[in-house]
């Protein structure tokens, strides 16, 4: 099983080489492109609902944050409900990014199931969605992403 798990780390990791190479010249580091998608769909998102969609804990979505905001991707201010709580919204810059954000994904997934079958794409699909969720309903009734 263990092999399992170290193929997905692997796949992870070369993911992100791939999205640093591919996206390079537009500012973003590694850390950072997993925001872009959340955070244009959901312009207004609270820190914390951020930090349980990418699943980071809070202290690194808050420093994630800094360095995006610091760079002109996003912009946070208070909640009018609560101002402990800060919303987070995207600047012109990141949705001006978020299409080749969003090619740059469809090219990987390309590169990655070229030459699988529909059939083993829903069957590959089925099994990581079923480990996913398993993994998601334990570190939500955790608490896990507290951090």
């Amino acid at each position: 099983m263990s092999q399992i798990t170290r193929q997905l780390s692997i796949l992870g990791r070369c993911q992100l080489m791939y999205r640093a190479n591919r996206l390079r010249e537009s500012g973003l580091l590694p850390p950072h492109y997993n925001y872009v998608i959340p955070i244009c769909r959901n312009p207004g998102l609270s820190q914390e609902q951020l930090a349980r969609r990418v699943y980071f804990d809070k202290y690194n979505v808050t420093r994630h944050l800094n360095k995006l905001e610091e760079n002109g991707f996003v912009e946070r201010r208070p909640s009018d409900n609560d101002k402990r709580v800060m919303l987070v919204y995207p600047t012109q810059k990141m949705l001006d990014l978020l299409p080749q954000v969003r090619q740059c994904i469809d090219e990987w997934d390309s590169l990655l199931f070229e030459g699988l079958s529909d059939e083993e794409l829903e069957q590959l699909n089925a099994m990581l969605l079923k480990i996913t969720r398993r993994a998601q309903e334990y570190v939500n009734s955790k608490d896990v992403i507290e951090g």
